[in-house]
């Protein structure tokens, strides 16, 4: 019987540290393919659907962040992006165009394994005993958690695996409070060595796509000093 690996594209302009993630992930049983500039990763993602993108940010030409804002407008794709950068903000810029997670070079390979299985995971995991249809309906707002789509109306919103992520939690326990730190635990499943504003970004983000999509409230609830909170109170069906 054959298994279908899960594929992975790597996009750097160092080939020495395409040849090591090559490596890394093949021990790992990943199918894997190259892509050495921006412009290719874009050709390559537009032609196959991968599982994930390991994304640098610093190449020369098209940068990391242009490539994944690109890819963002048409693939929800988990996207880890590396970076010799460590600043707080370098992350926070990254993760607001729609990245995933992060990975300052250099780095352990095993920390790189574990955040590649955390977000594949996160992408695909569904709860033991989860019903075959697990929908959750508000008013014009549907969150499809087995499927992992969300419906403003009829019209699908297109979230990155983590904003979907949030909405969920945020949504399955509506009226709860989750502070920035209880969000994270949740969602990145691992310790996040980051800003907690990271989650203010995906919010933030989530928000206009809600938003543009053409709901006419904001579901979610910012309880300053504390964190958020879904509301969608008596428009809950």
């Amino acid at each position: 019987m054959t298994v279908n690996k899960r594929s992975v594209l790597m996009v750097d302009d160092d080939w020495k540290l395409r040849n090591l993630l090559r490596i890394y992930l093949s021990g790992e049983g990943f199918e894997t393919d190259e892509a050495s500039g921006g412009q290719e990763a874009l050709q390559m993602a537009g032609r196959r659907a991968y599982d994930l993108i390991i994304l640098d940010v610093m190449m020369p030409g098209m940068d990391g962040w242009e490539v994944c804002r690109s890819i963002r407008k048409t693939q929800s794709v988990p996207i880890l992006m590396l970076t010799a950068l460590g600043e707080t903000r370098e992350k926070v810029q990254g993760l607001g165009l729609g990245a995933d997670d992060y990975l300052t070079k250099p780095f352990d390979p095993e920390e790189l394994i574990a955040r590649v299985h955390a977000l594949l995971r996160r992408a695909s995991l569904k709860p033991a005993g989860q019903k075959e249809t697990d929908t959750m309906d508000f008013r014009n707002l549907t969150i499809d958690r087995d499927g992992r789509r969300v419906l403003v109306g009829r019209r699908s919103v297109a979230l990155t695996p983590k904003e979907f992520d949030l909405l969920a939690v945020l949504a399955k326990n509506s009226g709860r409070v989750f502070s920035r730190e209880q969000l994270i635990e949740k969602n990145w499943g691992y310790d996040f060595d980051g800003d907690a504003r990271v989650v203010d970004i995906h919010i933030k983000n989530l928000r206009e796509k809600l938003k543009k999509s053409g709901l006419p409230y904001d579901p979610i609830r910012t309880v300053w000093g504390v964190g958020y909170q879904f509301s969608a109170g008596a428009e809950e069906k």
